[in-house]
């Protein structure tokens, strides 16, 4: 089930970002002023910090990918299924956006939320909603199961 879930946010994650590439031409609105679809290529991580640092962020990308991909399978026997659930989402969307950084040199951003006090959110793609989705299971297991027992 986890490399299924891995592939699906993948696959769902390029799909839409190859989607977004139409994007240039022009934004698409979906809810007013709240939430636009409009094609950005951000050059750094998550909230466009560490611009320019293409191979610093591909190393630690790489290397994050790596070890929870090792624990995911020496722990998957023994791992609760929100705890399976959320280290694969977050391998996944990893490396849906280190797929962009290697071949592109950038990731495609095209989500963009505008909150009604007029704070515009970084714009971000389904691999960012993916690891913060997993990041949350993560928590929600440390606190509920005995997964991670020993880890910290």
């Amino acid at each position: 089930m986890g490399l299924l879930i891995i592939i699906l946010a993948i696959l769902i994650d390029q799909i839409t970002k190859y989607l977004a590439i139409g994007l240039k031409k022009g934004s698409i609105g979906i809810i007013d002023s709240y939430l636009n679809l409009i094609y950005v290529e951000n050059r750094g991580a998550a909230f466009g910090i560490l611009q320019g640092k293409k191979f610093f962020l591909t190393f630690v990308t790489l290397g994050v990918i790596l070890a929870m991909s090792f624990y995911l399978y020496k722990g998957y026997n023994k791992f609760s299924l929100i705890s399976k659930i959320g280290l694969s989402l977050i391998i996944g969307g990893a490396i849906g956006n280190l797929i962009d950084r290697v071949f592109r040199h950038y990731v495609i951003d095209f989500i963009s939320v505008t909150f009604p006090n007029g704070y515009d959110f970084p714009v971000f793609n389904v691999a960012d909603i993916c690891v913060v989705i997993g990041t949350i299971f993560i928590i929600l297991a440390f606190f509920t199961t005995k997964d991670f027992e020993g880890v910290l």
